[in-house]
């Protein structure tokens, strides 16, 4: 018998990005899966019912029922309180249901005991392994080449000139002067976005081994001398002493002030992200300049930071939005949908689910598994809790 997919609807304020549109809907049924879908599933994506409906979806009439007869459950957020379905999504969950979404476990470990106690099977998005054949599924890739592209759109709609050099009868105007301070997927794809726009770029990174990269877009790499390398597992950086971290604003920090927009792309996976715009820096900074934290959710990039909100520090605009691929909904929705698929791909044999803990993606994503935390540091946590 098929095993049913079941596409829940977003219910976190703000989301309007999808777990599956009607192309990877279309694969899955392909593939031997039936498919459910929660009537409005697509309207912040801009895709009706009908859509769905005519890819081979079902519209589900009892929204309640849809998720406590899933086998799978997909998901762009994590489960949540929702009066739909009067209580907690997760709680809904059958025996041995697999939940395929972003989870945070370490902003949630609420929703990670409650997927133990109802052995669910959850595979965490971001939790995808940074290896060659993972590529295809790593979510926060694919989304985060987004927000490095709307982080650059922003900082050139809020900034008072223009991106590029202008050669006018009236004279020439300078280009913006651009600091990007991360140079990971969402930093390089700012890279060009900025360099497009016509911007002199200049990129910091705890990272030598990205100075290739940087140059190879146009941009100048900003040397730290005779600092250790920042490579973490996986092509993240990794943590560092607030030793290494004062060296480097003592070098960028120049870069910084002189700068007309800097964006921050700086994050640690499970940690605060790194404080690399003091608000010293901000203070010197010119009135008019730009900041887009892309690490504001994690607590921000610059001291002066607000998650959410756009403020006025000192005379320079300070722009911490969170959800900025979810602003280019249709795009991020048809991206992580492809991601999400390629994973199912790894468990699903014809319509029939066989999770393979010897896989080494599915082991890495698996945050829970029949009444057991899988991942380590979630482990811990949960255990320091207690």
């Amino acid at each position: 018998m098929s095993a049913t997919v079941f596409v829940a609807k977003e219910s976190s304020p703000g989301e309007t990005r999808v777990a599956a549109t009607p192309e990877t809907i279309k694969r899955l049924i392909k593939d031997g899966l039936k498919v459910a879908v929660e009537p409005g599933l697509g309207e912040g994506a801009h895709i009706s019912d009908d859509a769905y409906r005519d890819a081979g979806a079902t519209l589900v009439a009892d929204v309640k029922a849809a998720w406590e007869a899933a086998d799978v459950v997909l998901k762009v957020d994590a489960p949540r309180d929702n009066p739909v379905v009067n209580g907690h999504e997760a709680s809904l969950l059958k025996q041995g249901a697999v939940l395929v979404c972003h989870v945070w476990a370490h902003k949630s470990l609420p929703l990670v005991k409650r997927l133990v106690d109802g052995k669910v099977s959850c595979l965490a998005m971001e939790l995808i392994p940074r290896i060659s054949r993972a590529q295809v599924m790593d979510s926060l890739s694919s989304q985060a080449n987004i927000a490095g592209y709307k982080a650059v759109l922003l900082g050139a709609a809020k900034l008072d000139k223009y991106f590029p050099l202008l050669m006018t009868a009236a004279g020439t105007i300078q280009p913006a002067r651009v600091v990007i301070m991360g140079a990971g997927v969402a930093g390089l794809q700012a890279i060009a976005t900025a360099r497009r726009l016509g911007a002199v770029v200049e990129v910091s990174d705890i990272r030598p081994a990205v100075k290739e990269q940087v140059e190879s877009l146009g941009a100048k790499f900003i040397d730290l001398p005779e600092l250790e390398g920042g490579e973490g597992e996986g092509g993240y950086a990794k943590e560092v002493t607030p030793e290494f971290l004062k060296k480097q604003q003592e070098i960028v920090r120049k870069r910084v002030v002189a700068a007309d927009v800097v964006i921050t792309t700086a994050q640690v996976p499970g940690r605060p992200a790194p404080r690399l715009v003091t608000e010293d820096m901000v203070r010197d900074m010119r009135t008019g300049a730009v900041i887009v934290d892309l690490a504001a959710d994690s607590g921000g990039n610059c001291e002066c930071t607000e998650s959410g909100q756009e403020v006025v520090k000192h005379g320079v605009t300070i722009l911490g939005y969170s959800d900025l691929p979810a602003s280019l909904s249709q795009d991020a929705s048809a991206l992580y949908a492809r991601n999400v698929l390629a994973l199912i791909g790894l468990f699903n044999k014809s319509g029939e689910l066989q999770l393979d803990l010897e896989d080494e993606v599915i082991e890495g994503a698996l945050l829970t598994h029949a009444g057991e935390v899988r991942h380590a540091p979630t482990r811990d946590a949960l255990a320091a809790g207690a």
